[in-house]
């Protein structure tokens, strides 16, 4: 189940991030976002060592916690998505099928012509799109 997903700008600030949990957990979902981008940071800069090709643009598993796995994605435009999620045992093509169709709602967000580039996400479309791809999140898999 995704608990957390984040956009986060080229310059490390938050332009959406919207947790699917209790209000509780809010804060730490935060900061674990705000913890995966020096993971994102450091597998950016050195791409010899994580095995990252110049054009690939998912970075994979950032780092598991005790309860948590954080998936990165890079755009071109150096934006970056986090993806938390409590499921210990998800597929890499899930998760590639996820960050594809939230790459692809968030250019038609930013696409719009009222939004100003490098400001907060606040589109309500926006957010409804999200939460339809976190609720079929995985469903592809199970038929």
């Amino acid at each position: 189940m995704i608990v957390c997903v984040a956009v986060v700008g080229h310059q490390n600030n938050p332009l959406y991030i919207q947790s699917f949990t209790e209000a509780d957990d809010a804060l730490k979902l935060h900061h674990i976002v705000h913890c995966s981008l020096d993971v994102v940071d450091e597998r950016v800069n050195n791409p010899k060592k994580s095995g990252l090709t110049l054009n690939e643009t998912f970075l994979g598993l950032l780092y598991p916690t005790e309860n948590y796995k954080v998936y990165g994605y890079l755009t071109n435009t150096k934006v970056k998505f986090i993806l938390v999620t409590t499921d210990l045992d998800v597929r890499d093509a899930d998760v590639r099928n996820f960050f594809r169709r939230f790459h692809a709602a968030y250019v038609d967000a930013v696409s719009n012509p009222f939004h100003v580039p490098g400001k907060r996400i606040t589109s309500k479309t926006f957010a409804e799109r999200v939460s339809n791809i976190v609720k079929s999140f995985g469903l592809s898999s199970a038929g």
